[in-house]
């Protein structure tokens, strides 16, 4: 089993993720340690203010403080080899330190950041507003940066309104020419048989009447959202 050491400056918890101001970096490092931990690596981290008795028992930590001070930190050591030093280092390279990079697949890409990146782009493909502002607070939790996310909702904008300009040109196709004979066999607006159902809150959508467009305004409070869909 692959072990990964990683000796943190020192900071107010285990993970730097505590208070009102959280650095980005930290959460996604933090979110990338449990990925890793959860594809049976062992990760272990020492924090300087609480375990500096932990720096004085490794030799690459104590050397490094010794010529580079502080700088030094964080220090990331995979099966006791110094492999990382000064930064926090991606989840590809975690990943390859670890051997994963070489299993089959891309299981080392896809994680939770990247999870609830798929999650806000189905928000907007659902024009779903309580999905779109649980799933950006959460992405932000995570340390997703907000330019990350009006990327998701752009591809996911693109590829929704790709068949709606399909299904406008295809209108104009059809007006365009001949006109077309009605039926008496209905369809998905006007059904022949089923009586007139009075619109209400619950009966409102469909094909016709699709609900409102999701909510884009990233600032939005997920709380004051009603519904829990997803």
């Amino acid at each position: 089993m692959t072990t990964i050491e990683v000796f943190d400056p020192a900071m107010c918890c285990s993970t730097g993720v505590c208070g009102p101001s959280v650095d980005p970096a930290l959460s996604r490092f933090a979110a990338d340690l449990d990925w890793l931990a959860g594809q049976a690596v062992a990760v272990t981290r020492y924090n300087l203010a609480q375990q500096p008795g932990a720096f004085a028992a490794q030799p690459i930590a104590t050397a490094a403080l010794e010529t580079d001070g502080d700088a030094a930190l964080p220090l990331v050591l995979a099966d006791g080899q110094l492999v990382s030093k000064g930064r926090y280092p991606a989840r590809g390279e975690l990943a390859a330190w670890a051997g994963l990079a070489s299993k089959a697949g891309t299981g080392f890409v896809y994680g939770s950041q990247v999870d609830e990146l798929v999650a806000v782009a189905a928000a907007i493909a659902a024009n779903c507003e309580p999905c779109l502002d649980r799933h950006v607070a959460a992405a932000r939790r995570l340390g997703v940066a907000d330019a990350d996310i009006r990327r998701a909702v752009a591809t996911a904008t693109k590829v929704k309104d790709t068949p709606a300009r399909a299904m406008s040109g295809h209108a104009d196709e059809l007006l365009s020419g001949p006109a077309v004979a009605e039926t008496s066999g209905g369809g998905c607006c006007t059904p022949a048989t089923e009586p007139a159902v009075a619109e209400t809150e619950s009966t409102r959508g469909g094909c016709c009447a699709p609900g409102p467009a999701a909510n884009v305004e990233f600032g939005r409070n997920p709380e004051s959202s009603t519904g829990k869909c997803c």
